[in-house]
């Protein structure tokens, strides 16, 4: 059975590819997007993704993702470090979760170390760019499985 997975990009993410370079590469989001999008196919799922730059949006999405996903694949940004809407809209649909970043948020600005959204995910991958994404969605679709088994 194929599994419905939403991807979730937080604010500013729209701009990798000429944002910060240095920090988050080249790789723009629509290079993300479709590299999800083929693994996803890969893997026996239907990937769903979504970026906005306001709050608002996301938890719109994440409300509406009941019933009709079975994951969420999440890259905050900076909402990662005081969201609580994002996290409590996360924790309402209470569907699979994995949290990704594209650079390793604990070898940079200490703030960035923290995350309210951590405590929901089954797991966190950072650092490692664009394979932090494919990762990401390779572990969820096993939590998926796992949630379907028990």
């Amino acid at each position: 059975m194929q599994k419905n997975v939403l991807v979730l990009h937080g604010p500013n993410l729209n701009l990798l590819g000429s944002r910060e370079k240095s920090i988050y590469g080249t790789v723009t989001l629509a290079e993300i997007d479709r590299a999800l999008v083929q693994r996803g196919g890969e893997l026996g799922a239907a990937v769903h993704c979504y970026q906005s730059n306001h709050e608002g949006a996301l938890v719109d999405k994440i409300q509406h993702s009941s019933g009709c996903s079975d994951g969420i694949l999440i890259n905050p940004a900076a909402l990662t470090h005081y969201s609580y809407a994002l996290r409590d809209a996360l924790a309402a649909v209470g569907l699979p979760l994995v949290e990704v970043h594209l650079s390793n948020i604990f070898a940079r600005e200490p703030f960035r170390a923290h995350s309210v959204i951590s405590p929901l995910a089954g797991g966190v991958i950072c650092g490692l760019g664009l394979s932090s994404y494919l990762l990401g969605l390779e572990a969820l679709l096993n939590l998926i499985q796992e949630q379907r088994r028990d």
